[in-house]
């Protein structure tokens, strides 16, 4: 069963997008490298949101620190969330400490690694798909994948 993740993570005042932006990309291989081991990811993508612009888009020209951004991870993922966080808690949690240092009550979570119960806790305050209205939303195929990669993958 395919089930998603939205986090959305409101970020501490005077955090520079820059500095989320140089985040993200230091750990680009590394998430990289746990989606394809872990191997229940179907798809994963970061995004930067400013909740006071009207697009919620930053204006990285003019934004040196901001009081109002958002970290969001987005996800879609087979099987049950707790196996789900906990396998990345186990490959990326070097990863996630350098990202939830930015984050408002992420300082309580590092190290991710020695903080599982409380990572998953946190993550459940702010996955929007864990709350309503996002809550049993359908997915458009069933094939999990481990399913998806036996069927088109090179022999």
């Amino acid at each position: 069963m395919i089930n998603p993740l939205t986090l959305l993570m409101p970020l501490k005042p005077g955090t520079s997008p820059e500095s989320i932006i140089g985040t993200l990309k230091a750990n680009q291989d590394q998430v990289n490298s746990a989606l394809k081991e872990i191997g229940t990811v179907h798809f994963a993508r970061f995004l930067l949101l400013d909740r006071s612009q009207p697009n919620l888009l930053p204006d990285l020209k003019k934004t040196l620190t901001s009081d109002t951004l958002v970290l969001g991870v987005i996800t879609e993922y087979d099987g049950d969330f707790k196996p789900y966080i906990q396998a990345f808690a186990k490959n990326l949690g070097d990863a996630f400490d350098s990202m939830l240092k930015y984050a408002i009550g992420g300082d309580a979570l590092i190290p991710v690694r020695e903080n599982v119960p409380e990572f998953l806790a946190y993550l459940s305050t702010v996955d929007a798909s864990q709350h309503d209205p996002n809550q049993n939303l359908d997915a458009a195929y069933p094939q999990t994948v481990q399913e998806i990669l036996a069927k088109f993958s090179s022999p």
